[in-house]
């Protein structure tokens, strides 16, 4: 299908458009795993243990969730560095 067929398809709300895709062989971008192994003091892993168990998530999920936020934070902070130099 060409893109102005399924984008006509798409404006005229005649039909899920998903189905024109194969989605077999989709990835997405900066989404690739790959294994590590860290080693965690008992105090660490017993807290965020308890963490994961309130908040129904496993103790995976919270570390990840919790590096990706450092990270984002991390990088916003070196964005805005140039711009509190120059007001300085």
């Amino acid at each position: 299908m060409k893109a102005k067929s399924l984008d006509k398809k798409f404006d005229d709300n005649q039909s899920d458009v998903v189905d024109e895709f194969d989605l077999s062989s989709i990835k997405r971008p900066n989404q690739i795993q790959k294994r590590v192994n860290v080693d965690f003091p008992t105090w660490m892993i017993e807290s965020l243990d308890k963490e994961a168990s309130r908040l129904g998530v496993t103790r995976q999920s919270i570390i990840k969730v919790w590096l990706a936020e450092r990270l984002e934070q991390s990088t916003l902070n070196k964005q805005m560095q140039p711009t509190q130099k120059a007001r300085g």
